[in-house]
């Protein structure tokens, strides 16, 4: 006898042995409509929250967001304090590598803190990133957009910083504040702090 012949005399299943297979595989049927329903509501919404304005930092919340935004899923990423130069068109082409505190620099730091030692990082790094084909700042948030993701810039930080709406890319939504951005991230399936 095989180990899947049930238990019993002969080949054949007994009529409750059958009824309990017939429970169970409705009571399966109903979890996987439950299953089906839960994720029928639309996609999966993914909330990133970018607090960094560097060099180094701009780039971990827009690849994420265009990338989930490619998997379907519908992203919102909200930029805060020093984030929010991201989305500043005119300064976001000019970001920064700080040389001091990175212990993955390759630069000591009593060396990283000598007067133009940021400079020239930011200028390795600048030249790494396009002697690897990698996209830039302005490329990624195009790409973000015309993806769908919602670029979305404090309006607590544009006041603060003394910034107009006109200085951002086309697309980002302005006017946002904590109390929706917490919103979102209540209702998102994946919340990231970067």
């Amino acid at each position: 006898m095989s180990t899947d012949t049930p238990a019993g005399s002969g080949d054949a299943f007994t009529p409750e042995e059958i009824a309990e297979l017939q429970s169970r595989v409705d009571e399966l049927e109903r979890d996987l409509a439950d299953l089906r329903a839960e994720t029928a509501d639309g996609p999966k919404k993914m909330v990133i929250v970018a607090t960094k304005g560097t060099l180094d930092m701009a780039y971990p919340p827009l690849i994420l967001a265009s990338t989930a935004a490619a998997f379907g899923y519908d992203v919102t990423v909200f930029h805060t304090f020093w984030g929010l130069e991201i989305l500043h068109e005119e300064n976001s082409k000019d970001l920064k590598l700080s040389a001091v505190g990175n212990p993955n620099m390759p630069v000591p730091n009593a060396i990283a803190a000598l007067p133009g030692m940021d400079r020239m990082t930011t200028r390795m790094m600048r030249n790494k990133i396009a002697d690897n084909d990698v996209a830039s700042i302005d490329e990624l948030i195009e790409i973000s957009l015309e993806s769908g993701v919602d670029l979305q810039a404090c309006q607590m930080t544009i006041d603060l910083l003394g910034y107009d709406e006109a200085d951002f890319y086309d697309g980002v939504t302005t006017g946002v504040g904590a109390a929706s951005a917490f919103q979102e991230m209540v209702e998102a399936d994946i919340q990231l702090l970067v």
